[in-house]
Protein backbone atom coordinates (compact mmCIF):
# COMPACT_ATOMS: atom_id res chain seq x y z
CA UNK A 1 0.00 0.00 0.00
CA UNK A 2 1.07 3.50 -1.04
CA UNK A 3 1.24 5.64 1.91
CA UNK A 4 1.75 9.04 3.22
CA UNK A 5 3.53 10.32 6.00
CA UNK A 6 3.17 14.34 7.00
CA UNK A 7 5.13 14.35 9.84
CA UNK A 8 7.41 17.88 10.30
CA UNK A 9 9.59 15.87 13.05
CA UNK A 10 12.35 14.34 11.40
CA UNK A 11 13.17 11.81 14.26
CA UNK A 12 9.16 10.89 14.11
CA UNK A 13 9.45 10.79 11.08
CA UNK A 14 12.53 8.31 10.39
CA UNK A 15 10.96 6.01 12.60
CA UNK A 16 7.30 5.77 11.25
CA UNK A 17 8.74 5.34 7.92
CA UNK A 18 10.54 2.67 9.02
CA UNK A 19 8.18 0.51 10.34
CA UNK A 20 5.50 1.45 7.60
CA UNK A 21 8.62 -0.54 5.25
CA UNK A 22 8.85 -2.96 7.69
CA UNK A 23 5.23 -3.89 7.58
CA UNK A 24 5.48 -3.77 3.61
CA UNK A 25 4.35 -0.24 2.78
CA UNK A 26 5.79 2.02 0.81
CA UNK A 27 6.00 5.57 1.90
CA UNK A 28 6.30 9.52 0.90
CA UNK A 29 7.11 11.79 3.75
CA UNK A 30 6.04 15.47 3.06
CA UNK A 31 5.10 18.62 5.80
CA UNK A 32 1.74 19.95 5.90
CA UNK A 33 1.50 21.93 2.94
CA UNK A 34 3.54 19.44 0.61
CA UNK A 35 1.12 16.85 2.13
CA UNK A 36 -2.08 18.67 0.73
CA UNK A 37 -0.28 18.62 -2.82
CA UNK A 38 0.63 14.73 -3.10
CA UNK A 39 -2.93 14.21 -1.68
CA UNK A 40 -4.13 15.90 -4.16
CA UNK A 41 -2.68 15.14 -7.46
CA UNK A 42 -3.76 11.78 -9.64
CA UNK A 43 -2.48 8.53 -8.54
CA UNK A 44 -2.02 10.33 -4.72
CA UNK A 45 -1.75 7.25 -2.17
CA UNK A 46 -4.39 6.19 -0.96
CA UNK A 47 -3.35 5.89 2.94
CA UNK A 48 -2.46 8.78 5.20
CA UNK A 49 -0.70 9.43 8.55
CA UNK A 50 -0.87 12.93 9.51
CA UNK A 51 0.57 14.85 12.44
CA UNK A 52 -1.80 16.79 13.97
CA UNK A 53 0.92 19.61 14.90
CA UNK A 54 2.90 20.95 12.15
CA UNK A 55 3.97 24.71 11.17
CA UNK A 56 2.33 25.76 8.02
CA UNK A 57 -1.36 23.33 7.57
CA UNK A 58 -1.35 21.50 10.42
CA UNK A 59 -3.17 17.65 10.07
CA UNK A 60 -6.66 18.61 10.72
CA UNK A 61 -6.37 21.45 8.57
CA UNK A 62 -5.20 18.88 5.77
CA UNK A 63 -7.95 16.50 6.72
CA UNK A 64 -10.77 19.03 6.41
CA UNK A 65 -9.02 19.95 2.60
CA UNK A 66 -9.10 16.88 1.16
CA UNK A 67 -12.33 15.90 2.26
CA UNK A 68 -13.45 19.36 -0.12
CA UNK A 69 -12.62 17.25 -2.85
CA UNK A 70 -15.72 15.46 -4.22
CA UNK A 71 -14.31 11.48 -5.21
CA UNK A 72 -16.06 8.31 -5.61
CA UNK A 73 -12.90 6.80 -4.03
CA UNK A 74 -11.65 8.79 -0.68
CA UNK A 75 -8.59 8.28 1.30
CA UNK A 76 -8.26 6.77 4.57
CA UNK A 77 -6.96 9.09 6.92
CA UNK A 78 -5.12 7.92 10.16
CA UNK A 79 -4.49 11.54 12.50
CA UNK A 80 -1.21 11.10 14.63
CA UNK A 81 -1.32 13.12 17.82
CA UNK A 82 0.35 13.50 21.20
CA UNK A 83 -3.41 14.54 22.13
CA UNK A 84 -5.80 11.74 23.83
CA UNK A 85 -8.71 14.40 25.39
CA UNK A 86 -12.11 13.47 23.92
CA UNK A 87 -12.66 17.36 22.61
CA UNK A 88 -9.53 16.70 20.60
CA UNK A 89 -10.32 13.00 19.46
CA UNK A 90 -13.96 14.49 18.58
CA UNK A 91 -12.44 17.96 16.82
CA UNK A 92 -10.08 15.08 14.16
CA UNK A 93 -12.71 12.49 13.61
CA UNK A 94 -15.27 15.72 12.38
CA UNK A 95 -12.42 16.83 10.50
CA UNK A 96 -12.86 13.95 8.06
CA UNK A 97 -10.34 11.78 9.93
CA UNK A 98 -11.21 7.62 9.42
CA UNK A 99 -9.03 7.00 12.61
CA UNK A 100 -6.87 8.50 15.48
CA UNK A 101 -3.03 7.28 16.91
CA UNK A 102 -1.81 8.67 19.90
CA UNK A 103 1.67 9.16 20.71
CA UNK A 104 3.47 7.32 22.22
CA UNK A 105 2.23 4.28 20.45
CA UNK A 106 3.13 0.80 20.06
CA UNK A 107 4.39 -1.09 16.50
CA UNK A 108 1.42 -3.72 16.70
CA UNK A 109 -0.54 -1.00 17.23
CA UNK A 110 0.70 1.10 14.39
CA UNK A 111 0.02 -2.21 12.43
CA UNK A 112 -3.15 -3.34 13.24
CA UNK A 113 -4.80 0.40 12.23
CA UNK A 114 -2.90 0.44 9.31
CA UNK A 115 -4.24 -2.76 8.34
CA UNK A 116 -8.02 -1.92 9.38
CA UNK A 117 -7.42 1.01 6.89
CA UNK A 118 -5.89 -1.02 4.16
CA UNK A 119 -8.68 -3.38 4.83
CA UNK A 120 -11.11 -0.82 4.03
CA UNK A 121 -9.73 0.58 1.15
CA UNK A 122 -9.86 -2.86 -0.05
CA UNK A 123 -13.57 -2.75 0.48
CA UNK A 124 -14.39 0.28 -0.97
CA UNK A 125 -12.53 -0.36 -4.23
CA UNK A 126 -14.51 -3.56 -4.71
CA UNK A 127 -17.55 -2.11 -3.77
CA UNK A 128 -16.03 0.95 -6.50
CA UNK A 129 -16.01 -2.18 -8.76
CA UNK A 130 -18.96 -3.45 -8.60
CA UNK A 131 -20.78 0.05 -8.66
CA UNK A 132 -19.33 0.25 -11.69
CA UNK A 133 -20.04 -2.85 -13.05
CA UNK A 134 -23.84 -2.83 -12.11
CA UNK A 135 -24.10 0.93 -13.92
CA UNK A 136 -22.19 -1.25 -17.18
CA UNK A 137 -24.78 -3.68 -17.08
CA UNK A 138 -27.31 -0.96 -16.80
CA UNK A 139 -26.48 0.56 -20.14
CA UNK A 140 -25.60 -2.48 -22.24
CA UNK A 141 -26.99 -5.02 -24.00
CA UNK A 142 -26.16 -7.80 -22.53
CA UNK A 143 -25.82 -10.35 -25.86
CA UNK A 144 -23.87 -7.94 -27.88
CA UNK A 145 -22.25 -5.96 -25.38
CA UNK A 146 -23.59 -2.60 -26.90
CA UNK A 147 -25.56 0.17 -25.74
CA UNK A 148 -29.29 -1.03 -24.92
CA UNK A 149 -32.95 0.42 -25.62
CA UNK A 150 -32.44 2.50 -22.51
CA UNK A 151 -28.78 3.76 -23.07
CA UNK A 152 -29.41 4.87 -26.74
CA UNK A 153 -31.77 6.88 -26.55
CA UNK A 154 -30.12 9.24 -24.51
CA UNK A 155 -27.08 9.01 -26.34
CA UNK A 156 -28.92 10.23 -29.77
CA UNK A 157 -30.53 13.22 -27.74
CA UNK A 158 -27.13 14.16 -26.37
CA UNK A 159 -25.89 14.58 -29.89
CA UNK A 160 -28.60 16.11 -31.02
CA UNK A 161 -27.90 18.35 -28.64
CA UNK A 162 -24.50 18.61 -29.76
CA UNK A 163 -25.71 19.10 -33.62
CA UNK A 164 -27.60 22.02 -32.42
CA UNK A 165 -25.43 23.38 -30.39
CA UNK A 166 -22.22 23.59 -32.81
CA UNK A 167 -24.41 23.69 -35.85
CA UNK A 168 -23.72 20.92 -37.59
CA UNK A 169 -25.40 17.80 -38.62
CA UNK A 170 -26.16 14.04 -37.84
CA UNK A 171 -27.99 11.08 -39.08
CA UNK A 172 -29.40 7.68 -37.74
CA UNK A 173 -30.02 4.37 -38.98
CA UNK A 174 -32.54 2.12 -38.16
CA UNK A 175 -31.30 -1.61 -39.62
CA UNK A 176 -32.69 -4.94 -39.20
CA UNK A 177 -31.35 -8.48 -40.14
CA UNK A 178 -32.90 -9.31 -43.54
CA UNK A 179 -35.24 -12.79 -43.21
CA UNK A 180 -33.88 -12.98 -39.08
CA UNK A 181 -36.68 -14.81 -38.31
CA UNK A 182 -36.09 -17.98 -40.60
CA UNK A 183 -32.22 -18.20 -39.08
CA UNK A 184 -33.72 -18.81 -35.87
CA UNK A 185 -36.51 -20.80 -37.34
CA UNK A 186 -33.66 -23.15 -39.20
CA UNK A 187 -31.08 -22.96 -37.23
CA UNK A 188 -32.37 -22.59 -34.04
CA UNK A 189 -32.19 -19.05 -31.32
CA UNK A 190 -28.43 -20.34 -30.28
CA UNK A 191 -27.50 -19.69 -33.76
CA UNK A 192 -29.49 -16.41 -33.73
CA UNK A 193 -27.89 -15.34 -30.78
CA UNK A 194 -24.36 -15.90 -32.56
CA UNK A 195 -25.33 -13.83 -35.65
CA UNK A 196 -26.64 -11.08 -33.62
CA UNK A 197 -23.31 -10.76 -31.38
CA UNK A 198 -20.53 -11.73 -34.89
CA UNK A 199 -22.59 -9.12 -36.68
CA UNK A 200 -22.78 -6.71 -33.97
CA UNK A 201 -18.79 -7.00 -33.99
CA UNK A 202 -18.20 -6.45 -37.34
CA UNK A 203 -20.23 -3.33 -37.47
CA UNK A 204 -18.38 -1.76 -34.86
CA UNK A 205 -15.66 -2.13 -36.26
CA UNK A 206 -16.83 0.07 -39.38
CA UNK A 207 -17.56 2.88 -36.97
CA UNK A 208 -16.00 5.53 -36.13
CA UNK A 209 -14.78 6.04 -32.54
CA UNK A 210 -17.65 8.59 -32.04
CA UNK A 211 -20.62 7.21 -33.68
CA UNK A 212 -22.58 5.45 -31.48
CA UNK A 213 -24.48 1.82 -31.84
CA UNK A 214 -27.45 0.27 -29.78
CA UNK A 215 -29.59 -2.63 -29.27
CA UNK A 216 -32.93 -1.18 -30.36
CA UNK A 217 -35.05 -4.14 -29.77
CA UNK A 218 -34.94 -7.83 -31.14
CA UNK A 219 -32.39 -8.11 -34.44
CA UNK A 220 -33.20 -4.06 -34.87
CA UNK A 221 -30.44 -1.76 -34.26
CA UNK A 222 -29.62 1.76 -33.79
CA UNK A 223 -26.91 3.88 -35.31
CA UNK A 224 -25.91 7.63 -34.63
CA UNK A 225 -23.48 9.28 -36.91
CA UNK A 226 -22.47 12.69 -36.12
CA UNK A 227 -21.31 15.01 -38.71
CA UNK A 228 -22.80 12.74 -41.49
CA UNK A 229 -25.02 12.80 -45.03
CA UNK A 230 -27.63 9.94 -45.26
CA UNK A 231 -27.37 11.04 -48.92
CA UNK A 232 -23.88 11.36 -49.39
CA UNK A 233 -21.67 8.75 -52.16
CA UNK A 234 -20.51 5.76 -50.36
CA UNK A 235 -22.22 6.83 -46.73
CA UNK A 236 -21.54 5.45 -43.39
CA UNK A 237 -24.53 3.21 -43.63
CA UNK A 238 -23.84 2.18 -47.22
CA UNK A 239 -20.95 1.05 -45.74
CA UNK A 240 -22.25 -0.69 -42.83
CA UNK A 241 -24.72 -2.33 -44.86
CA UNK A 242 -21.94 -3.86 -47.35
CA UNK A 243 -19.55 -4.64 -44.34
CA UNK A 244 -22.41 -7.37 -43.60
CA UNK A 245 -23.39 -8.44 -46.77
CA UNK A 246 -19.26 -9.36 -47.64
CA UNK A 247 -18.63 -10.54 -44.31
CA UNK A 248 -20.00 -14.30 -43.58
CA UNK A 249 -20.93 -14.73 -39.80
CA UNK A 250 -19.65 -17.96 -38.26
CA UNK A 251 -21.68 -19.69 -36.17
CA UNK A 252 -21.89 -23.02 -34.78
CA UNK A 253 -24.35 -24.19 -37.18
CA UNK A 254 -21.88 -22.86 -39.78
CA UNK A 255 -20.67 -19.41 -41.76
CA UNK A 256 -23.62 -17.93 -42.79
CA UNK A 257 -24.92 -15.12 -44.94
CA UNK A 258 -26.86 -12.17 -44.32
CA UNK A 259 -27.62 -9.48 -45.29
CA UNK A 260 -29.27 -6.25 -43.52
CA UNK A 261 -32.11 -3.39 -44.70
CA UNK A 262 -31.07 -0.13 -43.40
CA UNK A 263 -33.33 3.45 -42.83
CA UNK A 264 -31.98 6.33 -42.29
CA UNK A 265 -33.34 10.16 -41.23
CA UNK A 266 -30.85 13.09 -41.15
CA UNK A 267 -31.03 16.03 -38.55
CA UNK A 268 -29.62 19.14 -37.65
CA UNK A 269 -29.99 19.00 -33.77
CA UNK A 270 -33.53 21.03 -33.80
CA UNK A 271 -35.55 17.86 -34.02
CA UNK A 272 -37.23 15.78 -31.39
CA UNK A 273 -35.62 12.49 -30.41
CA UNK A 274 -39.12 10.74 -31.40
CA UNK A 275 -39.61 12.28 -34.49
CA UNK A 276 -36.31 11.69 -36.37
CA UNK A 277 -36.62 7.84 -35.17
CA UNK A 278 -39.84 7.82 -36.30
CA UNK A 279 -38.78 9.24 -39.80
CA UNK A 280 -35.97 6.50 -39.67
CA UNK A 281 -38.49 3.79 -39.03
CA UNK A 282 -40.51 4.62 -41.93
CA UNK A 283 -37.54 4.87 -44.47
CA UNK A 284 -36.37 0.86 -42.67
CA UNK A 285 -40.04 -0.24 -43.79
CA UNK A 286 -39.53 1.30 -47.42
CA UNK A 287 -35.86 -0.69 -47.86
CA UNK A 288 -37.82 -3.87 -46.42
CA UNK A 289 -40.59 -2.90 -49.38
CA UNK A 290 -38.93 -2.47 -51.68
CA UNK A 291 -36.25 -5.37 -51.69
CA UNK A 292 -33.92 -5.69 -48.43
CA UNK A 293 -30.35 -5.42 -48.21
CA UNK A 294 -30.71 -1.76 -49.02
CA UNK A 295 -30.42 1.91 -47.53
CA UNK A 296 -33.25 4.26 -47.69
CA UNK A 297 -32.78 7.74 -46.55
CA UNK A 298 -35.80 9.98 -45.32
CA UNK A 299 -36.09 13.31 -43.72
CA UNK A 300 -36.77 13.95 -39.91
CA UNK A 301 -40.28 14.73 -41.09
CA UNK A 302 -40.87 11.35 -42.84
CA UNK A 303 -39.69 9.21 -45.86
Amino acid sequence: MDILIAEDELVSRNILTALLKRFGHRVTAADGSEALAVMSREGAPRLAILYWMMPGMDGVDVCRRIRTVPSADPPYVILLTARNDERSIVEGLDAGANDYLTKPYGSEELRARVGVGVRMLELQADLGRIRNDLAHEAMHDSLTGILNRRAIPDGLSRELSRAGRQGSTLTIGLYDIDSFKQINDRYGHLTGDDVLRKLTAILRDNLRDYDLIGRYGGEEFLVVGPRTDCHAPNNLYERLRHAAAASPIPTRSGDLSITISIGTAGASGDEDPDTILAAADNALYEAKRTGRNRVVCATAKGS
